[in-house]
């Protein structure tokens, strides 16, 4: 398999990452909104605790919208996927850690470690697209450490953004299929 059949692979068979995206922001907006509702650490454990279950729903959106939610076993980019995932566990403990220092700042340093994951989507999915997304939620962060707002704030923002950004991935996959079979 060649690193352009590869990348067709992930995007066929995971609907471009977009359900993945959209589950991701579904996780930023419920942290957020438990953070409104509860607390701080409690919109944390959410941000956690739901954010193993990204994957998860990203495949059972990806079946639902009649994708396979499987790459090809020899497809070499899974392996730079996973890696990409503990780029994430590194981050929140990160984030978890300035939190004790700068509550409001949790969102924004996930903001940015999620925006460079973004970055490698480029990579394994073939979609300039990422590196857009990637480095609107990374400014985004940027942004977060200049303003002293709500802690919800920027969960809320980043919820918004991903599933923004899912609705018109999943769109372009949809087109670029419809291409194709023409």
């Amino acid at each position: 398999m060649n690193f352009t059949e590869a990348q067709e692979d992930m995007r066929t068979s995971y609907f471009g990452g977009g359900p993945g995206v959209f589950a991701s922001g579904a996780v930023w907006l419920a942290s957020g909104v438990t953070a409104i509702l509860t607390t701080e650490k409690t919109s944390v454990l959410v941000f956690f605790f739901a954010g193993m279950f990204i994957h998860p729903l990203g495949i059972l959106l990806s079946k639902f919208l009649k994708r396979s939610g499987q790459h090809k076993k020899e497809n070499p980019l899974s392996t730079l996927a996973l890696e990409s995932t503990l780029l994430l566990f590194i981050g929140f403990f990160i984030a978890y850690s300035v939190m004790y220092i700068r509550p409001n700042w949790f969102f924004p340093v996930m903001m940015l470690i999620i925006g460079g994951r973004y970055l490698l989507f480029s990579s394994i999915y073939g979609m300039r697209l990422y590196w857009l997304l990637g480095s609107i939620l990374a400014l985004s962060g940027a942004l977060g450490f200049f303003f002293n707002s709500s802690f919800y704030l920027f969960g809320l923002v980043g919820g918004a953004l991903e599933i923004l950004f899912s609705f018109v991935l999943i769109s372009l996959e949809k087109k670029s299929k419809k291409t194709k079979l023409k």
